[in-house]
């Protein structure tokens, strides 16, 4: 029986060691594994970062273009929507300037757009009640000036000369055949201005048309003024 103890003794002394032993590899091994791992982690993490930062800054970059973008989409509709006010100042201010001035300013119109001088003079249904017929006669009496010759000083202030100062220009007209503008019947929605009409032929002088068609020419010139 001594001997089998022994022996037993032996083997399990044998197993416990060899059993240390696998225990003692089986902890190094999961060490190991625990610290591949966290290398692993560590190192996709820093990754995962990196690129998160990456997405990060791209993003922000983005968002400041996007940004900058926007604030020059912003001024430039500001800067444009000055611009436009400035034109529609103006417009307002043609319209409404006293009725002396804006005689001779329309008057002064009709003489640059006329071609034949046996047009009609279209308004707006205020102007036309207004100094439609004025505007008229001033344009006649200044294109039949331009052939007809001038009375006398003396002669031309008396009423018998204011007289047959009209009777000549009537004369003139009529040979002449120009001065021979009419004040139509018809009113047209403008602003201000005029349209002249020769059969077919319309000459469009309203205001809105003129400030428009300058405009393309002023606008750059304009927002310079209004934004050095």
């Amino acid at each position: 029986m001594d001997g089998i103890e022994k022996i037993t003794a032996r083997i399990q002394s044998d197993a416990a060691a060899e059993l240390q032993q696998l225990r003692q590899q089986t902890d190094e091994q999961v060490k190991a594994i625990e610290t591949q791992a966290q290398l692993q982690a560590e190192k996709e993490r820093d990754e995962i970062l990196a690129r998160g930062r990456k997405a990060a800054d791209e993003r922000l970059e983005r968002l400041k273009s996007a940004a900058q973008m926007e604030r020059r989409k912003l001024e430039l509709a500001a800067k444009q929507e000055v611009v436009s006010e400035a034109f529609e100042k103006t417009l307002e201010k043609l319209c409404n300037l006293p009725d002396e001035d804006y005689i001779k300013l329309l008057t002064a119109l009709i003489l640059k757009a006329v071609s034949t001088g046996r047009e009609q003079v279209i308004f707006s249904q205020r102007d036309r009640n207004r100094i439609g017929k004025q505007v008229v006669v001033a344009a006649n009496e200044a294109l039949v000036k331009d052939v007809v010759p001038e009375l006398p000083e003396a002669l031309s202030n008396s009423k018998v000369g204011s007289f047959l100062g009209k009777v000549v220009n009537s004369t003139a007209a009529q040979i002449t055949g120009t001065g021979l503008l009419s004040l139509s019947e018809e009113t047209r929605p403008i602003q201000g201005g005029f349209i002249l009409v020769d059969g077919p032929v319309e000459t469009n002088c309203s205001f809105e048309t003129l400030i428009r068609l300058k405009r393309e020419g002023l606008e750059k010139e304009t927002a310079q003024l209004l934004f050095p």
